[in-house]
């Protein structure tokens, strides 16, 4: 089968071909894999159990009376269904994954091997205080560097998301204008290009929204921002640098015009890692911003989880920040997590215990690894990426916003598309094809056919010009008129192209067996 040399894009091109179906099902080594309960094997299991030593006259008629439903399998049926599996999925061992605002980077091996430390991962958060000391130093050091680089006197590291971290933060903004007697304020403003999880949260917590305008730079528009804020006003939401990729350059005036009519500054942290070591928060005026661990600090997440959102607050804020927290004295470390005393003013819980401690020490792990010097350098290199990437692909892709750098993310719009019957969409399936992960579509709303692309500071060079050459390559064809290679992609994904809106909307998350198949009815599994 001939493909596409992504390396030497100035050869001639040949269209990637529908491939051959083979009588298996499988691709060359990609073997073809059923869904588990189709695989057979209902009497059998690769554990052997020994008897049960005693009846079952104890459970009250809870007893199953039908068989289970589950099939059954051997130990290396086991191991290969799964192997299987993963190779259906991209992920960041394979190649980049330039998801724009995710930071997917590489998670380094040395962070799983501490949080898999017995003394973190068999810790139950019911342990007493005295057994779980180790536990909470690393917490209170945790605590400490997130407040060092952001330049914070507190923080709440129990929420375990960033939009659970946006939660935490604008409640605490809102506790601590209700004990000012400003509970009046019911109005959060959001930029047109905010995440989508700021206005919702600002509505979950009970506030009204308003959008901030857009200048056509990509930055916050400060005539609109100071036209809006008025007394009813509680909070900004400002993500910084943005969700265009962009620094804001007037942040410091946001939020000197937001103080100076009582509301607060609320940053969304998410694209912190552009940032990490270079710039502090705290000296920019910003009040709340959470932290992606699971982002910054390099923390496997995706498919919900897991993850990590701690919440740095200035000293307007700290007295509202809610429990628990740690705090050390002569006889060692504890937890705050009554809102009594020191902690009368929190606005309570976030979480039943004290938040992802996995998390906890995988971050720790990162910071600890790379240094201060370090950390700095993430900064440095996931801009010098991004900024490589809107230089390579400039030539044959239209940037947003083509004056001046970006920062760690380079923003596409689809102009460069027109007059081809190609869209956004069909390049990113073909990409696919290529073996990458199509990077953030249609985001944010407010570029056009909107790619992009995160490439992290975790990419070599090597790695960025594979990733550019493919995409330079797919452009070449997709302006020479080959649109079949785009509408038909991806050719060489194990199900071809699929439906995501239907998925989404009315997703097949049970399992029944044909008539034919001779097995018990398996418990609806979602």
């Amino acid at each position: 089968m001939t493909m596409l040399n992504v390396g030497r894009p100035t050869q001639p091109q040949t269209a990637v071909p529908v491939a051959h179906a083979s009588l298996t099902g499988a691709r060359g080594l990609l073997q073809d894999e059923a869904l588990i309960f189709e695989l057979g094997g209902w009497d059998k299991t690769g554990v052997d159990l020994e008897p049960a030593a005693l009846d079952a006259s104890d459970l009250a008629g809870l007893t199953r009376e039908a068989p289970i439903g589950l099939p059954g399998l051997s130990e290396p049926e086991a191991m290969r269904h799964y192997v299987r599996l993963s190779q259906k999925n991209h992920a960041i061992d394979l190649a980049l994954y330039p998801l724009g605002s995710c930071t997917m980077k590489h998670n380094p091996r040395l962070n799983e091997k501490m949080a898999r430390l017995p003394g973190f991962a068999d810790l139950h958060p019911l342990a007493p205080i005295s057994t779980a000391q180790g536990a909470l130093q690393l917490m209170d050091e945790l605590a400490h560097w997130l407040k060092t680089m952001t330049a914070m006197p507190a923080v709440a590291l129990s929420p375990k998301a960033g939009a659970h971290g946006e939660l935490c933060g604008l409640l605490t903004i809102k506790a601590a204008h209700e004990a000012k007697g400003q509970g009046h304020r019911r109005l959060v403003l959001v930029p047109t290009s905010a995440h989508g999880t700021n206005p919702a949260t600002a509505a979950f917590v009970g506030y009204d929204v308003a959008e901030i305008a857009q200048t056509e730079d990509g930055r916050v528009d400060l005539a609109d921002l100071e036209a809006k804020l008025t007394p009813d006003v509680a909070a900004i939401m400002v993500t910084n640098p943005n969700t265009c990729g962009l620094f804001e350059r007037d942040v410091i005036e946001i939020g000197r015009l937001t103080h100076a009519v009582g509301a607060y500054f609320y940053c969304d942290g998410a694209n912190f890692n552009a940032i990490v070591g270079r710039v502090r928060p705290g000296d920019l005026g910003v009040d709340a911003m959470h932290i992606n661990l699971h982002k910054t600090f390099s923390t496997p997440h995706g498919g919900g989880g897991p993850g990590a959102g701690p919440v740095v607050l200035s000293e307007a804020l700290a007295p509202y920040a809610p429990a628990p927290w740690v705090v050390s004295g002569p006889d060692g470390f504890k937890l705050v997590e009554e809102t009594i005393d020191e902690a009368a003013a929190g606005f309570g819980r976030m979480v039943a215990f004290q938040g992802q401690m996995g998390m906890f020490v995988r971050a720790y792990a990162y910071m600890l690894s790379h240094g201060t010097d370090g950390l700095r350098q993430v900064a440095e290199d996931a801009v010098l990426n991004a900024n490589y990437v809107k230089a390579r692909l400039s030539g044959v892709m239209s940037p947003a916003f083509p004056d001046g750098p970006c920062m760690h993310e380079a923003l596409f719009d689809d102009s460069w598309l027109e007059g081809t019957d190609i869209t956004t969409l069909d390049f990113a399936k073909a990409m696919i094809d290529e073996g990458f992960h199509p990077m953030t579509m249609y985001f944010p709303l407010v570029v056009h056919g909107a790619m992009l692309i995160e490439p992290t500071e975790t990419e070599s060079k090597q790695e960025l010009d594979r990733f550019c050459d493919a995409l330079i390559a797919l452009a070449h064809a997709a302006k020479a008129g080959d649109v079949d290679r785009f509408k038909g992609a991806p050719y060489l994904a194990p199900l071809r192209r699929l439906d995501e809106t239907l998925a989404a909307r009315k997703p097949k998350l049970t399992w029944r067996p044909e008539p034919t198949t001779v097995a018990p009815a398996p418990l609806a599994a979602e």
